[in-house]
């Protein structure tokens, strides 16, 4: 016999929806706590508190007096989210990386597993494969299986539209990279989210980094290529096609001239310096084989008062700056973000750009901040937005998963 359960007809009453959303951030409450944040009627919290609780979403604890809080009157009768009551999936799926993370309902990490896979055998075939794989592996980690999923949200290297999907490109690499990704999960995932990678990137800073309180900023993944996340008066911004934080532009833009990268632009000046016979006599990088001249190498010989280093930094304090100042231009953030697992090596360089910036923009200057959320940005990000789905849409699935109804 199925154990799904029936919501009533039509949308949640906003008083389930009210309470809900109470719930998810509270901790333990009391139905006057829930009354006084939602300022609905006794009668009417009671009721939509019962519901929750049939439709396994809240649990009910022991009253007041059972755990010593009683004093007189009626005991309080104490509530809680259940957490527990299914899982969500957060996926940073990178071209050669997928970085996949299983949490509860309010989003604390279960398990987390990284894996390499190769990104030449892009096939559409291959990456469905890869994804579902590291899900499952990442499952069964966490000790759960897909029928305890209630959301998954995956970031992709490629602009995704609302509906999750990607627009044509030339070489077809954003449909290689995002090929129907939405649908194939939508077969047992009951509630699915995709996204480009930088937005998700822009979502962990607002939940838990560099953002957290901003309502109008821009995250730049800086590492092999820039993509950007854009978050104005409070909303992440997609456009038509999800192509807001679109890099290609840059290519067309004077002293930028591609979407490459800071990270490996740093690396590509060193090695082209290199390949010049730029360096000077007795360089620490002289002679060293071609993988170790590296971007981050330069920025450790800069801090340690190298001079030919340190020409490095101030050409890539003139690139942040000029990109800093093109999204200055274009959005009017009060903070540009750079992120990803560059920018805990860039502090140099962001001390260069922010002298320059006053220079190159006509609005206020935006804050210029580093992230300190590392190579994980993404699949944190990926992890809020499964939440954020999850706690939007459950009420409006029409009927509630089997694993909540398991769970009551």
């Amino acid at each position: 016999m199925s154990t799904t359960t029936h919501l009533t007809t039509g949308p949640p009453r906003a008083s389930l929806d009210a309470l809900l959303a109470f719930a998810w951030e509270a901790g333990v409450f009391v139905s006057a706590d829930a009354m006084a944040a939602t300022g609905l009627t006794r009668t009417t919290t009671i009721d939509a508190l019962d519901e929750l609780i049939d439709i396994g979403l809240l649990r009910e604890l022991p009253n007041a007096r059972a755990v010593g809080e009683y004093r007189k009157g009626r005991p309080s009768r104490r509530f809680d989210l259940r957490s527990d009551a299914a899982v969500v999936v957060g996926m940073h799926a990178g071209r050669s990386h997928l970085t996949t993370t299983i949490a509860d309902l309010r989003g604390n990490p279960i398990a987390t597993e990284m894996r390499e896979i190769d990104g030449s055998d892009d096939s559409p075939t291959s990456r469905r494969d890869a994804v579902l794989a590291a899900i499952d592996s990442a499952l069964l980690a966490a000790g759960q299986t897909r029928q305890g999923v209630l959301a998954a949200c995956l970031g992709v290297p490629a602009p995704v539209d609302a509906h999750g999907n990607s627009p044509s490109h030339r070489d077809a690499f954003w449909q290689r990279m995002n090929p129907d990704l939405r649908s194939m999960l939508e077969e047992w995932v009951p509630i699915v989210r995709l996204e480009n990678d930088a937005s998700l990137a822009a979502i962990a800073e607002g939940a838990v980094g560099a953002a957290t309180g901003c309502r109008d900023y821009v995250v730049l993944l800086a590492g092999d290529r820039f993509g950007a996340g854009v978050v104005m008066d409070g909303r992440l911004l997609r456009g038509a096609h999800g192509g807001a934080g679109e890099m290609a532009a840059f290519s067309k833009v004077l002293d930028v001239g591609s979407a490459n990268g800071m990270g490996s632009r740093l690396t590509e000046w060193v090695r082209e310096a290199a390949a010049a016979g730029e360096l000077p006599p007795g360089h620490p990088l002289a002679g060293l084989p071609e993988d170790q001249l590296t971007g981050r190498a330069a920025l450790d010989l800069a801090r340690s008062g190298d001079a030919w280093s340190r020409s490095i930094v101030e050409r890539g304090g003139e690139l942040m700056a000029r990109i800093t100042a093109v999204f200055g231009s274009l959005y009017d953030p009060s903070r540009v973000i750079v992120a990803g697992a560059v920018a805990e090596d860039l502090d140099q360089v962001a001390e260069v750009a922010r002298a320059l910036l006053p220079a190159e923009v006509d609005l206020a200057v935006p804050e210029l901040v580093l992230s300190s959320l590392g190579a994980g940005s993404v699949a944190t990000g990926a992890v809020h937005a499964a939440v954020e789905s999850a706690r939007a849409d459950v009420l409006h699935l029409g009927v509630v998963p089997q694993l909540l109804a398991a769970a009551r």
